[in-house]
């Protein structure tokens, strides 16, 4: 069972930038899917992004689609999340988790050993 935890959260103002990180133990991480969810305040958690275990594959929400790369360094056992254009209504609670099943998958369902999270706040 793989442990993640989140960092990188803050508040910024909107049209900046945040760099998450997502450091999981284990030594299975490249073997492992991974994705980005957040939960914005008052409102259920969305999937924001995923990659392929080896970094190469990814897919996007399109509300954050060419404003947001997801990335990984399977050497350091870690995933990222570069946000840039921040905009006020990304403000949430970011999420890291593995991809159990479906590659392709937006579904909450099939993603497991959620990390506690990160508060990004984006203020106007």
């Amino acid at each position: 069972q793989v442990q993640l935890v989140e960092s990188g959260g803050g508040l910024v103002q909107a049209g900046g930038s945040l760099r998450l990180s997502c450091a999981a133990s284990g030594r299975t991480f490249s073997s492992y899917d991974m994705g980005w969810f957040r939960q914005p305040p008052g409102k259920e958690r969305e999937f924001v992004a995923a990659i392929r275990r080896f970094g190469i594959f990814t897919y996007y929400a399109d509300s954050v689609k060419g404003r947001f790369t997801i990335s990984r360094d399977n050497a350091k056992n870690t995933m990222y999340l570069q946000m840039n254009s921040l905009k006020p209504e990304d403000t949430a609670v970011y999420y890291c988790a593995v991809l159990n099943v479906g590659w392709g998958s937006r579904r909450e369902a099939d993603f497991g050993s959620w990390g506690q999270g990160t508060q990004v706040t984006v203020s106007s």
